[in-house]
């Protein structure tokens, strides 16, 4: 991961380059959530106040327990908010609502509701796995990035993992 090119250190504002949407080729919402770690840690070591936008109940609490166990050495320090005006003092927060772009240097999303505003953010990460369900919600989320004039870039693990 130390190639991705959607947490590097550039935070200009853009119209392309701070969007991506990452296509996992498991079809396990572990596995999105693995993934959402690893960008989660990349952006924490460098410095950014990231939101993890979820749905709320079952999908946030597993994240909440990934981030906390997510590597024998560390953790990923973080707070589940019950919403975007309360105030968040780590730098990582889990929220089941609407970002606010101001407080948040990275935005992922895993929930089904794309974010209010989603151009307003400085890196915005949509991460989708090999399930239809999700990659239907993924599909609606791409084209309403579009919608906005957003060219979001595709990284499809896919296609290297159907060659093996």
């Amino acid at each position: 991961m130390s190639s991705d090119p959607s947490l590097s250190n550039e935070t200009e504002r853009r119209p392309e380059g701070r969007h991506w949407f990452y296509l996992l080729p498991q079809d396990t919402e572990s596995a999105r959530l693995l993934y959402a770690a690893r960008l989660t840690e990349k952006a924490w070591h460098q410095g950014d106040r990231i939101c993890l936008v979820c749905n709320p109940g079952e999908q946030m609490d597993a994240l909440d327990t990934m981030l906390w166990q997510f590597t024998p050495e560390s953790f990923l320090p973080h707070r589940q908010l019950a919403s975007s005006a309360e105030s968040c003092p780590e730098r990582i927060g889990l929220l089941a609502g609407n970002p606010a772009p101001d407080d948040w240097d990275t935005v992922i999303v895993l929930g089904t509701t794309l974010p209010a505003n989603a151009d307003r953010f400085q890196r915005l990460a949509l991460i989708a796995n090999n399930d239809p369900q999700t990659l239907s919600q993924a599909r609606s989320h791409f084209r309403a990035l579009r919608e906005l004039g957003i060219e979001a870039r595709v990284h499809d693990a896919r296609r290297g993992a159907q060659r093996n």
